[in-house]
């Protein structure tokens, strides 16, 4: 399943690198850090940013 992870610049919540889960995906995934004090919820946080993944991950399955 095509994958893609985002993480604001400024989450404190515990979480791995992302190159430490990369490897076990085997369909192609992507990681971007969203900057501009963005937390772990960004869906409410950065909804413009949100709706671009579901967008940019929906391309990686054609």
């Amino acid at each position: 399943m095509p994958t893609i992870t985002r993480e604001g610049d400024a989450n404190g919540a515990p979480h791995p690198e992302s190159g430490s889960y990369a490897t076990k995906l085997s369909s192609k995934c992507a990681h971007r850090t969203i900057t501009g004090g963005v937390g772990h919820n960004l869906a409410q946080e950065a909804p413009q940013v949100f709706t671009e993944a579901v967008i940019e991950v929906d391309g990686f399955a054609s």
